[in-house]
C-alpha cells in the first residue's frame, strides 16, 4: 500500500518583489500601494518561512501534493519549490499553475507536487472561471496519475472573499459552490461516479454555510455520500478537525476553533472535500478520514490572541508596521492522507 499526503495552504499574499520586471501591468497598477516596500529581502524571508512549515508536514517529508492559493504567478511558486527541493533531497517538487486574469489582485490557485510520484496530462488541466456579473477567482483542476497508474482528480479552490459584508457577498460564494458542484457532476458523467476526487481550498465560508453545504453539496454525513448513486455530493472532512488540540510556542495544549481567526473569532474556511470514489475500501484509493487535520506547528500559533496563525502580512508602504518576519500566513494549512491499494 502507498500513502499519499495531500495538503492545502493559503499562502497569504505571495507576491513577487515590488520591482519584479515581468509583472502584469494591470496588477502593478492595482497593487502599487500594497507592494510598496515589498523588497527582495522580505520576499526571500517569506519564502523561507513558508518552506520551513511545508518541510515539516508529513513527518518532515513534506507533502506529496500541496494545493495553494493567494499566489501571484508561476515565478513565486518556482522560488518556493526551489527552496523546498533544497530542504528535502528526496523530493522533486514542480508546479501546476494557471494564471487568473479576472481577480482584482491577480491571485491564483495552483498545485505543488512531487514529480517523482505523479504525472499528469496537460490536456486534463482546467481552470474554471467563477462568474457572477464579473469574474472572480478560478478553480484549478488537475488529474494526477500515481506510479501504480491510478488517477486522482484534484480541484484547488479560493472562493470570493467576505469583503463588503458576509451577507452581501454570499451570492458570489454560492456561485462558486455551484461551479464546483457542476464540474463535479461533469467529472462523474465523463469518468464515472467511482473516480477519486479531492476538492480543497479556502472557501471563505464555514462548513455549515449554505454556499458549502447546499451549493457546493458538501456534507458531514459520510453515509449520504456513499449511498448516492446519481446526485453528486462531497464528504467534508473539515468537520473532523474542529476543536483540534495543538501546542503553542510554550508547549501548552490549546484548542483550535478555526483555520484562521478574525477579530479573535475562529473560522474553518480551509476545507478538504472528498468524493464517493475515495470512501470505499474496495476501491484503488481510499481517504483515511481520521488523518484530516489542521497543520498548526508550535511556531505558527499565536499564544497571545485566540491561538490563531501568526501572519506575515504585506508592507502596504510601511514594513515596520504591517510585516511580521517571524510570521507565516493568516491561515493554517490543512491535510489528509489517501491510501492506495
Amino acid at each position: 500500500m502507498n500513502n499519499h499526503f495531500v495538503a492545502f495552504w493559503n499562502l497569504e499574499n505571495l507576491f513577487a518583489p515590488e520591482d519584479f520586471p515581468d509583472r502584469e501591468p494591470w496588477i502593478a497598477k492595482s497593487m502599487a500601494s500594497e507592494l510598496d516596500g515589498w523588497t527582495q529581502e522580505l520576499f526571500d524571508t517569506k519564502i523561507d518561512q513558508l518552506a520551513s512549515i511545508i518541510r515539516q508536514m508529513n513527518n518532515s517529508n513534506g507533502p506529496d501534493i500541496l494545493g495553494v492559493c493567494e499566489v501571484e504567478n508561476a515565478f513565486v511558486l518556482q522560488q518556493l519549490t526551489a527552496r523546498l527541493n533544497g530542504l528535502i533531497n528526496t523530493r522533486n517538487y514542480t508546479i501546476v499553475h494557471a494564471d487568473s486574469t479576472h481577480d482584482q489582485r491577480g491571485i491564483d490557485t495552483a498545485f505543488i507536487y512531487d514529480s517523482l510520484k505523479y504525472t499528469f496530462d496537460l490536456n486534463a488541466i482546467f481552470s474554471y472561471l467563477v462568474m457572477r456579473r464579473t469574474g472572480t477567482r478560478n478553480i484549478t483542476q488537475v488529474t494526477f496519475t500515481t506510479q501504480a497508474g491510478n488517477d486522482l482528480i484534484a480541484l484547488c479552490n479560493h472562493w470570493p472573499s467576505r469583503s463588503g459584508g458576509t451577507y452581501e457577498s454570499r451570492g458570489y460564494r454560492m456561485t462558486a459552490g455551484e461551479t464546483l458542484s457542476y464540474w463535479h457532476q461533469r467529472i462523474w458523467e465523463i469518468r464515472g461516479s467511482d473516480i477519486p476526487i479531492i476538492a480543497m481550498g479556502d472557501f471563505n465560508d464555514d462548513p455549515f454555510d449554505e454556499a458549502v453545504q447546499f451549493h457546493g453539496r458538501a456534507t458531514r454525513e459520510r453515509g449520504d455520500v456513499e449511498r448516492s448513486r446519481t446526485a453528486v455530493r462531497f464528504y467534508n472532512l473539515a468537520w473532523r478537525y474542529m476543536d483540534q488540540l495543538v501546542q503553542d510556542q510554550k508547549g501548552h495544549p490549546k484548542r483550535l476553533h478555526g483555520t484562521l481567526y478574525f477579530d479573535g473569532n475562529g473560522n474553518v474556511f480551509d476545507q478538504i472535500l472528498v468524493s464517493k470514489g475515495l470512501l470505499s475500501d474496495n476501491k484503488p484509493m481510499m481517504v483515511l478520514e481520521e488523518t484530516a487535520k489542521i497543520e498548526a506547528f508550535p511556531e505558527m500559533v499565536d499564544h497571545k490572541v485566540a491561538y490563531g496563525p501568526i501572519r506575515f502580512g504585506l508592507p502596504k508602504g510601511n514594513a515596520a508596521k504591517n510585516v511580521d518576519t517571524s510570521g507565516f500566513s493568516d491561515h493554517f494549512p490543512v491535510s489528509v492522507i489517501i491510501q492506495e491499494q
